[in-house]
């Protein structure tokens, strides 16, 4: 029996639903995951058919482009930043299987169109067909039809793409990571460029948007969604050419696709043959555990949490995404404020997205959790030695944040009470967060792609990062208070009443977290050693 695109589509949809089977708090977060992609596809169909509504010919031309390509780098990055990528059919299971290439990237293509995100896209984008046939009637509501399932196409293609790539790239220890440095900039870069957009919108010159709009109408990323104005205007003669356009692209993307998910399924390439090592004469609990850690088994797991940060390619991707996002959206937020003085809300949110990396910290590590339980570390311990080893990469960044910002404020005295509110921010995220990994933790596949999540898996994870933002931001409020009527006391108490505050934070955080974790070790290890 030849194998097709619909028993791809078929697995996809028993896994999930074999994944929910039982899973109370998966359950809960696929419902509210599909109302709020309901509310999102409602509001984008509402938005989308308001030019049509209005009989705006120029406004749909300029609108329809601009809000196809915002959509489009939407799918392209926001799975590296925030959700990840639905892999509930690993490309790796696939490996031994007599399938073709054509027969298993078109399967996988067309089974990451079976959720929620594509349907809501879907939903939303049709406000454009609405536009289309009210501006220029039936035939053009068809062409903007084409256009739209194009456009969807074309940002499953993209988005899966570059998270295989970017898992490839991150997967080689040895190789440099400028590669991984460039993909993360640009992926981080997501929030600060809105940001530039909603203060341009507010000084906008609407003729110099009318001609990007025109501009971004015949790349890649609007070309799709620019079809239907094209027939409204009379430039049927351009359809067909963005319809190439936009369909090789999608050719080439599921063509890179193909040729990074081989390597997925492969392992590693370009691996060369064993290295010689010279022996060391140092004794092996010196080599593992550096010297500045005791010879304890807090200083064990802390050094085993250092080595495998740098190493471990998802934990990776966590730091490379806050190190960027950390130092460009406060430096952006500074230069293009109107207001003086440093960002202090923004490095509140800084310092409370550093410690969101641990909201699923156990799921890094899966089945091989039960090493810990059985060798009884106690939960504060472990706990402990885990936020210390991640503090490890995390506290000299926000030394070098303090330090750009105050440069770019003009304000270098301010640098030690800049230090303080991001160390606060960081305890009190803390505090939040190690309950939340203990007590809501959740399973992640087994693949090599870093940004990889199972059903509901993207929708945990976007609710924990906002949780824990939201709680940060609200816990620091007395402190950001003390920063905005007591500027010059702050300046220079800002560094100890930070570091006070953040370091009780923690002390209480992992006095909670870690009486719980001594309760649930056992359901804890079941949770992250699910197979879906």
């Amino acid at each position: 029996m030849a194998v097709g695109v619909r028993h791809f589509v078929r697995l996809k949809l028993r896994i999930t639903a074999n994944g929910l089977r039982g899973q109370t708090w998966r359950v809960a977060l696929f419902v509210l995951g599909a109302v709020l992609a309901t509310c999102a596809a409602f509001s984008g169909y509402v938005f989308l058919a308001l030019p049509g509504l209005l009989g705006e010919e120029r406004a749909a031309e300029v609108a329809l482009p601009l809000a196809g390509a915002a959509l489009t780098l939407g799918w392209l990055f926001l799975p590296l930043v925030f959700f990840g990528v639905d892999e509930s059919l690993d490309p790796a299971r696939f490996a031994l299987l007599p399938l073709s290439r054509r027969a298993l990237i078109g399967g996988l293509f067309v089974a990451s169109l079976a959720g929620i995100p594509a349907v809501a896209t879907l939903l939303g984008t049709l406000g454009m067909v609405h536009t289309a046939a009210r501006l220029g009637g039936p035939f053009a509501a068809v062409v903007q039809l084409v256009g739209v399932v194009c456009g969807l196409l074309l940002c499953a293609a993209i988005s899966r793409s570059l998270t295989s790539a970017f898992a490839t790239a991150l997967r080689s220890r040895r190789a440099r990571d400028l590669a991984t440095m460039l993909l993360a900039v640009v992926a981080a870069l997501l929030g600060p460029l809105q940001l530039a957009a909603l203060a341009g919108a507010q000084n906008a010159d609407w003729g110099s948007v009318g001609r990007v709009a025109d501009v971004v109408a015949w790349t890649p990323f609007g070309a799709a969604y620019s079809m239907g104005p094209d027939v409204v205007a009379g430039r049927i003669w351009a359809v067909p050419i963005k319809l190439v356009l936009v369909l090789a692209t999608i050719l080439l993307l599921l063509w890179w696709w193909s040729t990074t998910l081989e390597r997925a399924m492969l392992g590693s390439v370009g691996r060369s043959g064993p290295r010689e090592r010279k022996a060391s004469a140092r004794e092996p609990v010196a080599q593992l555990v550096p010297r500045w850690l005791p010879r304890t088994r807090f200083g064990a797991l802390t050094a085993r949490e250092v080595r495998y940060w740098w190493r471990e390619t998802r934990r990776r991707a966590s730091l490379i995404t806050f190190g960027v996002v950390g130092v460009f959206l406060p430096v952006f937020i500074a230069v293009s404020s109107e207001s003086a003085g440093p960002p202090t809300t923004i490095l509140v949110f800084v310092g409370a997205l550093a410690a969101v990396s641990l909201a699923n910290q156990f799921g890094f590590e899966g089945s091989a959790y039960a090493a810990n339980v059985v060798a009884g570390v106690p939960g504060r311990v472990e706990l402990a030695a885990r936020a210390t080893g991640f503090s490890v990469y995390v506290l000299p960044a926000f030394l070098i944040i303090a330090a750009v910002v105050g440069i770019v404020v003009s304000e270098p005295a301010a640098v030690p009470s800049l230090i303080g509110m991001l160390l606060a921010a960081y305890g009190v995220g803390l505090a939040i967060v190690l309950p939340i990994s203990v007590r809501v933790a959740y399973a992640l596949p087994d693949t090599a792609n870093p940004f990889a999540l199972s059903s509901g898996g993207g929708m945990a994870k976007g609710l924990l990062t906002f949780g824990a933002l939201f709680g940060a931001v609200i816990i620091t409020v007395p402190l950001q208070l003390v920063a905005f009527l007591a500027d010059g006391f702050w300046l220079w108490a800002g560094l100890p009443l930070g570091l006070l505050y953040g370091g009780g934070a923690v002390l209480l955080g992992l006095r909670l977290a870690g009486s719980m974790l001594d309760r649930r070790m056992p359901e804890l290890l079941a949770t992250v050693s699910a197979r879906q």
